[in-house]
This record gives C-alpha cells, sequence and structure tokens, in this order.
C-alpha cells in the first residue's frame, strides 16, 4: 500500500485536509507524488516561461568573455620571440633566453599577488575582480606595444602579473554559480571557451604581424579587444553574490589555508597544477624557434608558428568538453590519469620532428589530452572545497599554475640554449609521466554521478 492511501485509511494519523496534502507532496518514499510538486534537478530547471537558467546564461557569458580574452592575449604567442630584435636582442642564445625570461615573468610575479585577488574576490565578489583583472591586462599590453629597448618590455609584463588573476577568478565565479554535479562540464566549458580563444588568437597574431609589417600593432590590437571585454563582463555577467560580514572574511582567510593544507587530495593536486603548468609551457615560447629550424627563414614564418600553436588549440577543443563530461560521470581522477599518460606519450615523439608538418600533427595529438589536465583537476578541487571559499582557494591553486608558468618557460629558455631545442621536448615527457606518477600514488578520487 502506498504512503498515500495509508495516511488516508489511518484515523489516528489525524491528517486531514491541507496537512494531509502537504504529506503526501512530501513523500519520496513510494514514489506517488502529485508530479506537479516534482522540483526538478538544478540543471534542468526552467521558469515558467522556458526560458534557460541563471546559471547557464552566466556561464555561456563567462566561455565567450574566456575565448575573447584568451584570444586577444594569444596573439602574442608567435610573434614575441621575432619581436625581440627590434627591443636589442640579437643573438641567438639570448633570443633563446629572453624567450624563456619574458613569458615567465608575468606568472611569476602573478603567482605571489594571486592569493590576494582570490581572497578579495571571495570578500567582494567575483565580477569586479574580472572587471579589475582586464583592465590591467589592456594597459600593460599596450605599454609593452610602446617598449623600445627589452628592459621596457619586462618591466610592463611584471606589472601585469602584479594585477593578473582573470583565469583563477573566472573559474571562482563559475564554480559558485554553478549546480555541484555539473562543476566538471562548467569548467570544461570554460576550458574550451579559453582553447579556441588559444586556437584562433596566433594564427590571427601572426597573419597580422605578416600583414602589415610590423611586431608591434598585434599588442595593440590586443589591447583594444580586451578593453571590449570589460563591457561584456560589466553587462553580461550575472553574480549571485553576498558579501561577507568582516568576522567571517577573516575565518575565511584562515579556513582556506587550512583547507590547503588539511582537505585530501587538494595539496597533492597544487603540486599536480604546478607540473602539469610547467612541463607544458617550457616547450610554448620556443614552438616558433623550432619551426624556424624546421622551415628555415620565410616571409610567412609568424604565421606557420602560429599555426603550430593553434593545433594543440583545436586538438583540445575537440576533446576537452567529452573529457570533462566524462569526468562529472566516472570519476575526476581517473580522467586526470588518462589525460596526463596520453600527454606523456604523444610528447616524446615532437623530440625527433623532422619536418613541418609532422611536428604540427603531434602538436595536435598533444593537444588531445594536454588541455583536459587543468580543468579535471580543478573540478576535483572544487568538490573538496565549500563554495564560499573556492575563490581563495582557487587563488592559491592559481599561484601553482602561475609557478609553472613563470619556471616552466625560464627553464625550458635555459635548457634550449645550453643543450637544444629538441632536448625541451624530452624533458617534457619525462616531467609528465613523473605528474602521471605522482597523481597515481597521492590523488584521491571523489566520484559523484549525476543523473541523467
Amino acid at each position: 500500500m502506498s504512503c498515500a492511501a495509508r495516511l488516508r485509511d489511518d484515523p489516528a494519523s489525524g491528517i486531514r485536509g491541507p496537512r494531509f496534502d502537504a504529506a503526501i507532496s512530501a513523500c519520496h518514499c513510494c514514489g506517488k507524488m502529485d508530479a506537479s510538486r516534482r522540483t526538478p534537478p538544478p540543471d534542468q530547471a526552467r521558469n515558467d516561461a522556458g526560458t534557460t537558467p541563471s546559471w547557464q546564461v552566466t556561464l555561456w557569458a563567462m566561455v565567450g568573455i574566456q575565448f575573447i580574452m584568451t584570444m586577444s592575449f594569444s596573439f602574442l604567442s608567435p610573434i614575441m620571440p621575432l619581436f625581440l630584435p627590434e627591443l636589442g636582442v640579437t643573438t641567438d642564445v639570448g633570443i633563446d633566453l629572453w624567450s624563456g625570461i619574458l613569458n615567465g615573468s608575468t606568472s611569476f610575479v602573478a603567482a605571489f599577488a594571486s592569493p590576494l585577488w582570490g581572497r578579495l574576490a571571495d570578500s567582494y565578489g567575483r565580477k569586479p575582480m574580472l572587471i579589475r583583472s582586464s583592465c590591467a591586462i589592456a594597459v600593460f599590453t599596450a605599454l609593452m606595444g610602446l617598449s623600445l629597448n627589452v628592459w621596457q618590455f619586462f618591466g610592463a609584463r611584471a606589472l601585469m602579473g602584479m594585477f593578473a588573476g582573470f583565469s583563477s577568478t573566472a573559474m571562482a565565479l563559475v564554480a559558485s554559480q554553478v549546480p555541484e554535479q555539473r562543476l566538471g562540464y562548467a569548467l570544461g566549458l570554460l576550458s574550451t571557451g579559453q582553447l579556441v580563444g588559444s586556437l584562433v588568437g596566433p594564427v590571427i597574431g601572426g597573419l597580422l604581424a605578416d600583414l602589415t609589417g610590423s611586431y608591434r600593432i598585434p599588442f595593440y590590437c590586443t589591447s583594444a579587444i580586451t578593453f571590449a571585454s570589460v563591457f561584456l563582463v560589466w553587462r553580461g555577467v550575472q553574480e549571485r553574490f553576498t558579501r561577507p560580514d568582516s568576522a567571517h572574511r577573516r575565518r575565511s582567510g584562515l579556513r582556506s589555508v587550512a583547507l590547503m593544507i588539511g582537505a585530501a587530495g587538494v595539496l597533492p593536486l597544487f603540486f599536480v597544477l604546478f607540473m602539469a603548468q610547467f612541463s607544458t609551457r617550457a616547450v610554448q615560447p620556443l614552438v616558433t624557434l623550432f619551426v624556424q629550424d624546421l622551415v628555415g627563414m620565410r616571409p610567412d614564418l609568424a604565421t606557420l608558428g602560429g599555426l603550430a600553436f593553434s593545433v594543440t588549440g583545436l586538438a583540445g577543443m575537440v576533446a576537452v568538453p567529452f573529457l570533462s563530461r566524462y569526468s562529472d560521470e566516472f570519476g575526476y581522477r581517473r580522467v586526470l590519469l588518462i589525460c596526463l599518460a596520453g600527454a606523456t606519450l604523444t610528447s616524446l615523439p615532437q623530440a625527433f620532428a623532422g619536418s613541418y608538418w609532422l611536428f604540427a600533427v603531434e602538436r595536435f595529438g598533444v593537444g588531445l589530452f594536454i588541455g583536459g589536465i587543468l580543468p579535471t583537476a580543478n573540478a576535483l578541487i572544487g568538490r573538496m572545497v565549500p563554495a564560499a571559499n573556492r575563490g581563495a582557494v582557487y587563488g592559491m591553486t592559481a599561484s601553482a599554475t602561475f609557478l609553472g608558468n613563470s619556471m616552466g618557460p625560464l627553464t625550458g629558455g635555459a635548457i634550449a640554449a645550453t643543450f637544444g631545442l629538441r632536448w625541451v621536448f624530452l624533458i617534457t615527457a619525462a616531467l609528465l609521466l613523473a605528474n602521471l606518477a605522482w597523481v597515481y600514488l597521492t590523488v584521491p578520487e571523489y566520484v559523484d554521478k549525476v543523473e541523467r
């Protein structure tokens, strides 16, 4: 007999009228509650007009903004090594070293500033921090284009790092707005926007430099597009945020540190993020130089370098949504191990590439796996900490990625200058293998299957 029938037939229950209706609507054990009273899952909810839930609107707005920011900033990836002779760096060894230093300087400074911005995001809202970061990136990118020597360029990049933190703040905002069981999907979609931007940006930047004959114009274009994204953040992003009181803010900072140290798996994932970024970023500033070794000096060198960057993003655009969706259903740790294993196996052959097109194919293979590492690890971190502390925790984990971003290019540039470009790919593969072993031994699983 159903619960409804038992309540109706039992005189001792004393439940009649509206109270009887309420009891029926609250009953979950017999499965016969009124369908009109059922509350759909958060990711399936719609309002009376049938419109998209607010969290999905915010998510898609942030995906578009992340795409624009990454696209504009990645204009510069294939150009920076070629811009150095205009700044007074003319020797091959000097270009190798300065390529690493300039790529790493922004992230090195940001590694120490990011936790502060993360705490401010938890205290005052993530949307204001996005606007602040976007404005800083626009200003300092324009100053790079105006630089007359390599030290001015270096100073502009270092100052930009002091105000950086767009990606970590974007993750914290999305992670605080979406349903918990869709966190992997949401962060994967955000990462896809970033990957598509990294796919389009280097090609446009290389073409722009080749067509205009100037390596400064892409910097000005990047600044203009970034300023435009500030308006999109202001108008297009909605954030449900309640500012905590001062006592809670003080406790929140201490709690975030305690979560980093005490939560099972969070501290090991700090090192996972560092090692992943270190190993992948060691290669990036040298891709254009390696392409130059393969094809020689050509008028379309910047375009070919941009394509070599972009094929990795193209592969990630295909693979990351699938990997992120799979991680929500079958476990983040499992997908993280798959990504690291695939990245290791596909990174090694790059050291032995003998032609440009073979190298491009190998870069595509790397992209099928490398793009899934960061969103999967960040989703796992997000499920381990409360939503109220995610800004601060993501700020601290962003320090790991920033340190990897800074030390990777510096180390890659030093290895290339000392031993040759091909050794950088060999060492990258070894580091990814070490990261795979670290995850297998130290990172626990968090499984929360989504109802379909």
